[in-house]
């Protein structure tokens, strides 16, 4: 007799045999760490653990220090205190190429050199796999046509990366970082610059490739009825702190929206998604009292 389906925590789906396994997967987490860009310091004494096999929400207020974390658990930013770890041993004790097969990355505003075509940029995901001794292979070629592919990016394959709309360029480098093949991926606002249907449609993916290949995503997202349809953990940061994190249920609530944004809301039921969906509220949209 087969079991009844039952919601994914937290996102209020239908689990998926991922979900099941889900919870296994790579341990990566912030201890302790002190992160600054010169003498500005941007987050003292931040402790974060990664939900293995889970798809990771951080959101929260402009300069906030959402990227900023994002970029001290890609190794990108060392910090002056603390210990970023990827299964107990810090990041800065596992060699480059190692990493590059286990974490992958797409920050802000990534640029392309001069000329370079959408296949060429996706296939330089698979660097980290290659050595003198293994070259190009079938199986590289195979991950570029699937990224490209689950990207919509298959037809603008030979077109120059520097030639494409925003939202294209967008999604070739999101194909790029699904090329790469790692079991954790972090992405920087990676709905950036993309029309709501090509939000959606890059959102999908990233929720496949967890369900499917029990990828764990970190993303840092500023949509925050997006964050509670697509996320099953949502980290809430201000001024370099951890305000709340949890199921979205938990944190997505009025009290911490206003205290984390600064904006008053009503927190209804999204009637799609089950998940909570933030309703602003202004001096303009006042409700009407009873």
């Amino acid at each position: 007799m087969t079991s009844p389906s039952k919601s994914a925590p937290g996102t209020g789906r239908t689990a998926t045999p991922a979900d099941t396994a889900s919870g296994s997967g790579p341990d990566l987490r912030a201890e302790g760490v002190r992160l600054a860009y010169d003498n500005r310091v941007v987050a003292e004494h931040l402790d974060v653990a990664i939900p293995p096999g889970r798809v990771t929400a951080i959101v929260g207020a402009n300069a906030c220090g959402k990227s900023t974390l994002l970029r001290a658990l890609a190794r990108l930013l060392s910090p002056r205190e603390g210990t970023v770890r990827l299964d107990g041993r810090s990041l800065h004790s596992i060699p480059t190429r190692e990493l590059a097969q286990r974490l992958g990355i797409l920050p802000q505003g990534p640029v392309a050199p001069e000329g370079l075509t959408v296949i060429d940029l996706v296939g330089r995901g698979r660097s980290p796999h290659q050595t003198w001794w293994r070259q190009w292979s079938k199986g590289d070629e195979q991950a570029v046509h699937d990224a490209l592919r689950a990207t919509a990016m298959t037809d603008l394959a030979d077109r120059p990366v520097d030639e494409l709309s925003g939202g294209q360029r967008q999604r070739a480098w999101i194909a790029m970082a699904v090329a790469q093949g790692t079991p954790v991926l972090l992405l920087d606002e990676p709905t950036t610059y993309l029309d709501l249907a090509h939000q959606i449609d890059v959102l999908d993916l990233i929720t496949d490739l967890n369900r499917h290949e029990n990828r764990t995503v970190v993303m840092v997202l500023h949509d925050l009825n997006q964050a509670c349809r697509y996320a099953d953990h949502v980290i809430a940061m201000k001024s370099g702190a951890i305000v709340a994190e949890g199921p979205p249920a938990e944190v997505i609530t009025a009290r911490t929206v206003e205290e984390v944004f600064g904006l008053r809301c009503r927190i209804t039921r999204d009637p799609v998604s089950g998940t909570p969906m933030v309703i602003p509220m202004s001096r303009h949209h006042e409700p009407a009292l009873p």
